[in-house]
Parts: structure tokens; sequence; C-alpha cells
């Protein structure tokens, strides 16, 4: 175990599942860097992190989480995406419903409000530093803290979402935040990906909100 997934796992939550001979992420993403989730979940399956801020997914569902296995049928909201959140493994989520994948080459956050998927590492020893260091930014930990405060601790499967999309310019403050299921909110906002992914850099758009 590398010392930068040491020192997340000993600041993060107990794991969610209690089921490790089972874990094989290769076999639902067959990448070498399927064998360092299998690694991480094998260790911990599935915790949460800086005030439910991070959600590692487990492996595989339980009574009270859903597992990755269940988070990366295409039904369930990846197929909403149509064509733009194809060839990944998505096994975790920041406060506001953000995702984690694997992709062939990396680990990459995925923005559901413009389906773009973005490097953030090549190891997933290597996302575990990047969290350490900016784990305010990455995973929105000032907002669910404050928001919890308020509100009480977030239940499993729900996430914070914008009233007003980020990308129409919602501000990153505590009265443009709802609870919602994740991928509920992930459906709701895969709409507003697909209307604005023609749009060139520069240009208007007008995007409708569906409920």
């Amino acid at each position: 175990m590398s010392d930068s997934v040491k020192r997340l796992l000993a600041i993060c939550s107990d794991e969610l599942s209690k089921e490790k001979s089972v874990v094989d992420c290769q076999s639902l993403f067959n990448s070498s860097i399927s064998k360092e989730l299998d690694s991480l979940l094998k260790q911990r399956n599935g915790f949460y992190g800086f005030e439910s801020s991070l959600h590692v997914f487990p492996y595989d569902t339980t009574d009270s989480e859903i597992g990755l296995k269940d988070w990366n049928k295409k039904e369930l909201w990846i197929n909403s995406y149509e064509d733009l959140a194809t060839d990944a493994l998505f096994f975790a989520e920041d406060v506001f419903g953000g995702q984690f994948c694997l992709r062939h080459d990396g680990v990459y956050s995925f923005e559901p409000e413009t389906a773009e998927f973005n490097k953030m590492a090549l190891t997933i020893n290597d996302w575990c530093e990047r969290l350490l260091s900016d784990y305010n930014v990455i995973t929105g930990y000032a907002l669910a803290h404050s928001w919890q405060i308020s509100n009480g601790k977030l239940p499993s499967g729900y996430r914070l979402i914008p009233r007003i999309p980020f990308v129409a310019g919602g501000e990153y403050e505590l009265d443009n935040l709802y609870m919602c299921k994740s991928n509920e909110a992930l459906i709701a906002r895969a709409n507003i990906a697909l209307q604005i992914r023609d749009i060139p850099d520069g240009g208007s758009m007008q995007i409708i909100i569906t409920d």
C-alpha cells in the first residue's frame, strides 16, 4: 500500500461492504489500472471521506449502498448521456455528483453538466495524492461541511446539486444547493450536457431545465 493511499484511508470512514473476495474491477473494465482499483477496494471496500464530500463506491451493492457494478449499468444513468459517458468505469463521486472514473490511460473526473472528462492522475496512488493535496476544491468539502451543519448528514445515495446549473452561472453557495439522489441528478444534468455539446466556444446558449 502506497503512502498516499495509507494517508487517505487513515482519515476516511470504515468500509461500506465487508465483501472483499469478490472484488474484480478488471472484469468490468479491462485495463491495467483496474488492478489498482481492485487493490484499493480490497483494502477498504467503499468509503466516505472529508465529511461525505468524497464517496467511493463498494464493489457490490449492499442494503444501504449501491455498488460500482450496479452504478456502471448503462440503464441506470449512463445511457442518458448517449455517447458522452462511455469507455469509463465510474468508481467515486464528489459532493456535487461529479464523477471520478478509470479510463485506459489513467484516472479522470467527469463533469455532469458538460460531460467533459479531465485527466487527474496516471494511477490510483496519484489520484489519492491529488485528493489529499487539494481536497477542498476536488471534493467540495467546505460546502459539504457547511450544508451538513445546517441540515444534517447527507444520506447514502444523495449529493448536493445546484438549483441553477454551475455551467449556467449558478454559484457555489449554500442557497444554490439542494439534496438529490445521485443517479436522478445525473440523468437531469445529462439533458444539459446534450443541449450544449454542439455549441462552439464563445457561442450563446439557452438551457432548458427539466424536472
